[in-house]
């Protein structure tokens, strides 16, 4: 899934999609990015970074060395957290975490769309999606900051639209 995301990231950054990447690792997980002019660089944070870096949009890795910080912790949470396999109680207890974090952030960085939104995005995407309204609703921290980024330009590209209902129909109040 990694080279996907970083070909979008690619796109959302401005640049020419013009990198060749490959994967190593168990099931081909681990992304590379092949250079003609230096050593290839391996994994989806330390590519990602430099591509961040190549498009002159730094601002994305935060500008403060406090927000860098909390930007290169999302990106390792993604890698470690999100990407690996887990069991419905895992995920549950992940989005869980994730809501309370998210309760009074508009991003993952406080007020500041990063590297750290892009990427968690692309990386609870496919668990957004398989979620059913009623689950949506329960983490809906999660699911509001989900919806925002989604919307943001540039970000979905070729990702299916995850549908959330804004408006409740029922109500549990009798």
């Amino acid at each position: 899934m990694a080279v996907p995301e970083l070909c979008a990231l690619e796109k959302s950054l401005g640049l020419r999609q013009g990198h060749k990447y490959s994967s190593q690792g168990d099931n081909g997980t681990v992304p590379v990015l092949q250079s003609n002019n230096g050593p290839s660089l391996v994994g989806l944070t330390t590519i990602a970074a430099h591509l961040v870096k190549q498009a002159k949009k730094e601002q994305l890795l935060g500008s403060s060395a406090e927000e860098k910080a909390i930007v290169h912790q999302w990106l390792e949470y993604r890698v470690t957290q999100v990407d690996r396999p887990s069991s419905k109680e895992e995920i549950r207890t992940m989005l869980k975490d994730l809501n309370l974090y998210l309760e009074d952030k508009v991003y993952f960085v406080g007020m500041r769309f990063t590297l750290a939104d892009i990427l968690m995005y692309y990386g609870l995407h496919s668990i957004m999606a398989d979620l059913s309204i009623q689950e949506k609703e329960k983490y809906e921290n999660v699911s509001r900051w989900f919806c925002h980024i989604q919307n943001y330009p540039g970000i979905r590209q070729h990702l299916p639209n995850v549908v959330f209902i804004k408006n409740r129909l029922y109500t549990n109040v009798h």
